[in-house]
């Protein structure tokens, strides 16, 4: 039997959301990624003034980060959208439908933003997975 449920759902009384989860459910090992923007491992940005490049890099980031803890864009239930501009949202949704399955929407919050710490970058994402937990 696994150790690890994710339950994604919404509640009678509640508007179903579209493009994320009202509620997710889910029993194991939390894995938090900060916030993650446009950046490569050598630091530079990648894609000024591209959204869509930049969105898909900060994926790239996140998958590498939830890797790191042998996790993957399934085991996600929460991502937390920082966006410089809200109309670029389209955009976002595109890029995260890569990444994750319609079928599997995290829970999500999408805020904009009047600027990031570096006004280069158009995009910040956070996000929080739920892992198998450690058998002994």
């Amino acid at each position: 039997m696994s150790s690890h449920i994710i339950r994604h759902h919404a509640p009678e009384g509640v508007l179903e959301a579209p493009g994320y989860s009202n509620v997710v459910g889910a029993e194991g090992r939390l894995v938090v990624v900060a916030g993650q923007v446009s950046r490569d491992a050598e630091g530079a940005l990648v894609g000024k003034g591209d959204f869509t490049a930049q969105a898909r890099q900060v994926f790239e980031n996140i998958r590498l980060c939830l890797a790191a803890e042998d996790a993957t864009f399934r085991e996600v239930v929460k991502l937390n959208y920082y966006l410089v501009d809200m109309a670029d949202i389209a955009a976002l949704r595109a890029v995260r439908l890569e990444h994750i399955d319609d079928a599997d929407r995290p829970a999500s919050t999408a805020v904009q933003v009047g600027a990031l710490f570096d006004a280069d970058f158009l995009l910040e994402v956070e996000a929080w997975a739920v892992v198998p937990a450690a058998t002994t």
